[in-house]
């Protein structure tokens, strides 16, 4: 009984100082020193955007050709069971596509959770003419950076008609163009999570994935088929900030949560001297 009231003394612990310890860390820029950019995008950058449709389902029938030349429907990746990312590169990208993916990867190594087994992957190309072999070579690229085995059947390269690929483009909420002068197709850097059931859950942008924020993305991606109790202690100290693509503290839940863990440390300590002094008593009274 000791070392189970231990073990709930050292979760409530480590709890606590996961949700204490980072609003330490985030101090707030004052309001008087925030700068509002105001200078015009560039030309290139005009009418590229994403537009969050949360809770909206992924377009389930629309058809595509995976990496090994076979015709798929976005259904085909969507069982009820794992969580589903998507994202929207093309492989003969020249920087970003490449510089978003190695992010997203690097980051997803860092997750206890496996591709393939716990989640899945879809990357759409915006390119049309994108080919089999050339989706076959990104994909082995990506996955030989992952490193971990039986992962293979966990992440999916499509391609498939420009009509096709810019419906998914709007499902998502994307807003991108095909550059002519220069080769490219200009489009944001967003990766999407979806449910299980295949209802859009979460947008992270940029080039940085951190760990804390692909797991707790997962798991409350997964509704509830992935994590630890721990994670739902986490998930309730911070939410998702859309403007930073990442979890950020949120006071009142930490304050919440810091003195629960007080109260129920206290309680566990009372409890464990409580005993050990029926313990002692009824060792002297057999004495």
């Amino acid at each position: 009984m000791l070392e189970r009231n231990t073990t709930w003394l050292l979760t409530a612990i480590i709890a606590g100082s996961l949700c204490i310890a980072p609003a330490a860390r985030a101090d707030l820029v004052p309001e008087s020193e925030q700068v509002q950019r105001t200078e015009p995008l560039p030309r290139r950058l005009l009418g590229v955007d994403v537009k969050e449709h949360l809770n909206t389902p992924v377009p389930m029938d629309l058809g595509f050709t995976d990496q090994d030349g076979k015709p798929v429907v976005l259904k085909d990746y969507f069982d009820g069971s794992v969580p589903v990312i998507l994202t929207m590169n093309y492989s003969n990208c020249p920087m970003l596509c490449s510089l978003q993916l190695t992010a997203l990867v690097e980051g997803l190594k860092k997750v206890d959770w496996t591709i393939g087994k716990d989640y899945r992957i879809v990357t759409v190309s915006y390119d049309p003419t994108e080919t089999q072999e050339l989706a076959h070579r990104t994909k082995a690229r990506y996955l030989a950076q992952y490193g971990r085995p039986g992962s293979e059947n966990g992440w999916a390269f499509l391609h498939g008609s420009e009509n096709n690929v810019q419906a998914m483009a709007k499902a998502l909420g994307i807003t991108y163009h095909y550059n002519e002068a220069r080769g490219e197709y200009v489009h944001p850097a967003t990766v999407i999570l979806s449910t299980p059931s295949g209802k859009i859950d979460r947008y992270l942008y940029g080039l940085d994935y951190p760990e804390k924020t692909l797991r707790l993305s997962l798991v409350e991606s997964s509704e509830g088929k992935i994590g630890t109790t721990v994670d739902q202690l986490i998930l309730f100290c911070f939410h998702y900030d859309a403007n930073e693509g990442r979890y950020a503290p949120v006071a009142r839940n930490i304050m919440r949560a810091g003195g629960g863990a007080t109260v129920f440390l206290l309680a566990g300590f009372l409890t464990v001297l409580s005993r050990r002094g029926k313990k002692r008593l009824n060792e002297s009274e057999e004495q």
